[in-house]
């Protein structure tokens, strides 16, 4: 039996409340901007705490519609260099510079210290990333250095449905928060984004953005640079049910992550990268870090060619100030993120993961750790 790294799950019942759904927009004609849109909106809103939701076509659209309304064109936008491409695609997209910032070990995530260290007295805004769905218990610090210095706080919350700090909901700690649906993540809509806020002109604007910078539904008077960001009625009506698994999901996960923990902790040369005080994560990812130097090729294959068990999708394996495209915004070395993004695997975490897989993990992550680090 091979352990996937990943798996979408939509059960009967799932399946057969999208497929009324769809068969309802298709038969009525409302395809785009409709009913299915507006209960998405709702209860995504509602899961997060969040008094505004505004669904959008993927996830890099969340985050450079946000990143628009805040006007960072020819302005600095501080992100984590270990984070995915859209991140910092988004900043290009929208006109800005990415100027790209090391980050901690104990929760790959930004500081304020080092987004001190790369602030410019032309910076606009600070993406802060939650990545593999844990929230650092250094946002409050990052958004009050936002506050002085007049930057804002805008959050890459892609891994990040359904996870808090201290009570608190991602999506809910700066200007606005940007949220993916691509299939692999905690709740899906196959594909689309959602931007979180608390403002109203955000949402506004987020709105004209969404659909090519119209002023209103109905009219061709175009008001701001937009595009086709709108997200189909058919995409929405998945959402909206898969939505309503969130807190279910997010619990089974958590789950999966203990039993992990708690198996792991006699293996030495293996740190899981553990949840702050006050955090509730999802657990998109289970990251685990290799000892310094280890072979992450070798003793992924060997997992997978011996157990069964696929481990992929790093967060991420190569740094963005190293990615080929984005090596004109390079600004240094930045030595954690490059430790972190080189020797770090992700467990499997599946909504619906089996005893009997998180036992096939676990016997092949601690056999092969044991033969190569002892």
């Amino acid at each position: 039996m091979t352990v996937p790294a990943a798996r979408i799950v939509f059960d009967a019942d799932d399946r057969a409340a999208v497929a009324a759904a769809v068969a309802e927009s298709l038969a009525t004609g409302a395809l785009t901007l409709g009913p299915h849109t507006e209960r998405f909106e709702t209860a995504f809103a509602a899961a997060h705490r969040a008094q505004h939701a505004v669904a959008v076509s993927t996830g890099t659209a969340a985050l450079e519609i946000a990143l628009r309304v805040v006007g960072v064109a020819n302005h600095d936008v501080v992100v984590p260099s270990n984070t995915f491409y859209a991140t910092a695609a988004a900043v290009v997209h929208a006109g800005g510079r990415p100027v790209f910032a090391d980050v901690a070990a104990s929760t790959f995530a930004l500081t304020a210290e080092t987004v001190e260290a790369v602030l410019t007295p032309s910076t606009k805004a600070v993406v802060l990333v939650h990545i593999g769905g844990m929230i650092t218990p250094e946002v409050d610090a990052i958004r009050a250095l936002c506050d002085r210095r007049g930057v804002a706080l805008v959050e890459d919350a892609a891994h990040a449905h359904g996870c808090s700090l201290d009570g608190r909901m991602a999506g809910t700690f700066g200007l606005a928060g940007a949220f993916s649906f691509y299939p692999t993540k905690v709740t899906t809509s196959a594909e689309g984004g959602m931007i979180l806020t608390a403002d109203t002109q955000v949402r506004d604007e987020a709105r004209i953005y969404r659909d090519q910078g119209k002023g209103a539904f109905t009219a061709n008077h175009h008001v701001r640079d937009g595009a086709s960001w709108r997200l189909s009625e058919l995409n929405a009506a998945a959402g909206a049910v898969h939505v309503q698994r969130l807190t279910e999901f997010v619990k089974h996960r958590r789950g999966v992550a203990a039993r992990y923990t708690e198996a792991l902790a006699g293996i030495g040369a293996l740190t899981p990268l553990t949840e702050p005080p006050g955090a509730v994560s999802n657990f998109y990812k289970y990251i685990l870090l290799l000892p310094a130097g280890a072979d992450r090729a070798r003793f992924k294959a060997e997992v997978a060619d011996r157990f069964a068990v696929r481990l992929s999708g790093e967060v991420y394996d190569l740094p963005l100030h190293k990615q080929p495209v984005l090596l004109k915004y390079a600004n240094g070395s930045l030595p954690v993120a490059e430790d972190v993004c080189s020797r770090h695997v992700c467990l499997p975490v599946h909504s619906d993961m089996r005893d009997d897989e998180v036992e096939q993990v676990l016997t092949a992550v601690t056999t092969v750790s044991r033969e190569m680090f002892g």
